[in-house]
């Protein structure tokens, strides 16, 4: 099995080919954490990832962001397809 760091960055390298822009952000929420998700910022796709979330946690935020897009006729890396299609777990 991969490691955690490279599947985080090919899923970052999957987003940013459908022009999802990926920001590390500081999530401030009062009494609940959020591992962070997919937003609209000016009508474009944001995945906004809380830089205080496991790499773990990252990685399931990018899984269920990207699993909204249509991937079908795009190349994806086998190992990322097969995380997108499965189950949800990291």
């Amino acid at each position: 099995m991969m490691n955690d760091e490279v599947i985080l960055s090919y899923l970052e390298e999957l987003a940013e080919k459908l022009e999802i822009l990926v920001r590390d952000e500081n999530i401030n929420i009062e009494e609940s954490f959020s591992p962070g998700g997919l937003c609209r910022v000016e009508g474009k796709h944001v995945i906004i990832l809380n830089s205080k979330a496991t790499v773990k946690e990252k990685i399931q935020v990018m899984i269920t962001s990207l699993q909204q897009f249509d991937l079908t006729d795009m190349y994806v890396k086998p190992v990322i397809r097969e995380l997108l299609e499965g189950p949800v777990q990291v």
